[in-house]
Parts: structure tokens; sequence; C-alpha cells
């Protein structure tokens, strides 16, 4: 029986058209390195620091330049620049099912976590904008615990704190190969893939989730056998 579902945030239950890659973009340019967002797509999912380190190794012929102080002072942009624009633009939104997805597993009693590789600074800006403090148990960020995806500490963090019997009652939903790999490297019994954010099908199928969707109301049905009885 699933207990909890933990779900990613941009790309996954937050519209993401592209800002957080263009963030992360414009971050990197401030150090003056220019990065394709086809490249820099891929890594979305990761914890930012780590994300930027590995562009770096791509991008930097000149190892001994790659410094702690380079990565922070490109990840104190980046946050910068996602927290301005998730406190202001006016186009922050759920991706279309989401809320009432969340009512419908909640109402079947199964809790509700979203977890990000964004600080937990940007993340508490989205959900206060989308008044999501009470439709969640719980959030966790990627800054909140030793390591990021595909780690899975951040989901056994939760497995703690909301006193869940074991990482086979959890689902967890995600829209790149990082999310999927934390959710195999977490034990969980569902590893589902969904295609609302930087991966297609085609891209997810490799890393073997147990499901790919297309609608994040997939969830439900594949978490509660008996609401798709009813």
């Amino acid at each position: 029986m699933i207990e909890l579902v933990v779900f990613d945030m941009a790309g996954t239950t937050v519209k993401d058209r592209n800002f957080v890659g263009i963030a992360f973009q414009t971050a990197m340019q401030s150090q003056g390195y220019d990065v394709a967002v086809e490249i820099i797509n891929p890594l979305m999912g990761y914890e930012k620091p780590l994300a930027i380190r590995m562009m770096l190794e791509t991008h930097e012929a000149e190892k001994s330049k790659i410094t702690d102080e380079l990565v922070s002072s490109i990840h104190k942009r980046f946050v910068d620049e996602m927290i301005h624009f998730y406190s202001t633009t006016q186009e922050i939104a759920p991706l279309p099912n989401v809320e009432e997805t969340f009512e419908t597993l909640r109402a079947e009693g199964i809790k509700i976590a979203l977890n990000t590789g964004f600080s937990r600074d940007i993340a508490n800006v989205i959900v206060e904008r989308l008044g999501w403090a009470d439709k969640i148990d719980m959030l966790v960020a990627s800054d909140e615990v030793p390591h990021g995806r595909p780690f899975p500490d951040m989901i056994n963090k939760m497995i703690a704190e909301l006193q869940i019997t074991s990482p086979e009652n959890v689902a967890k939903v995600g829209d790149t190969e990082v999310d999927i790999n934390e959710g195999i490297n977490a034990g969980c019994k569902y590893v589902i893939g969904i295609t609302t954010g930087a991966f297609t099908r085609e891209a997810l199928q490799p890393h073997n989730p147990t499901h790919i969707i297309d609608d994040i109301a997939a969830v439900v049905n594949i978490v509660s056998p008996s609401h798709s009885l009813a």
C-alpha cells in the first residue's frame, strides 16, 4: 500500500516553459560561460551547485579555475534570478491536473511531498505563490540534505520524518533521468517518469522507470488500484 507520493517541482508539478534553463544560462553567462539551453535542460533535476560543476567540467579547459568560489558565485546568480522570477511572474502555475491529483491522493490517506533540485529559498517562493502549503505534507530541497539527486537522501528524510513504513510504500514522480535514479536508489515501489518537463518518453525509457505517463492524473490509478476500480 502506497503511503507517500514524492513529486518533483519544475516540469512535473509546476509549469516551466524553460524558465529554469534560461535562468541557469544567464547565471553561467555572468561568469563568461556560454552554454546552450539544450545542454542545460538534461541537468535540471540535479542539485544546482552540482549541475553547475558538471557544466564547468565541460566548458572550462583550465580545471584549476573550477573552484568552490566560482560555483558559489554562479549559483548565487541563479538563485537570485529564480527568486526574482518566481516572486514576480504572472506565469507561475501548476501543471494540468496537479492540484486535483494532490486532493484525490490525500483523500485516500496518501501523503504528498515535494522535492527539488532547487535550494529551499527558491522552493519556498514557489509553494507560497501557488498556495500549496496546505496541499502538501512536506517539502524537502536539495540543500537540506547531505547529497541531492540521484542520491536518495531527500526521500529518506521524508520517510523518516513522515514515519513511512518502508520505501516499498513510496512512489516517486519526476520528469528527468535524475528523478528516476533517485526513486530507484531510494527503493521506491513505483518510479514514475512524466513527459510534461525536460524529457520525452523516448528519453525517459532507457532509465527504466516503472511507468511513464503523459498526465499527472494517471498517478492516482497507479498508486491506488482501488480508485481505478471504484
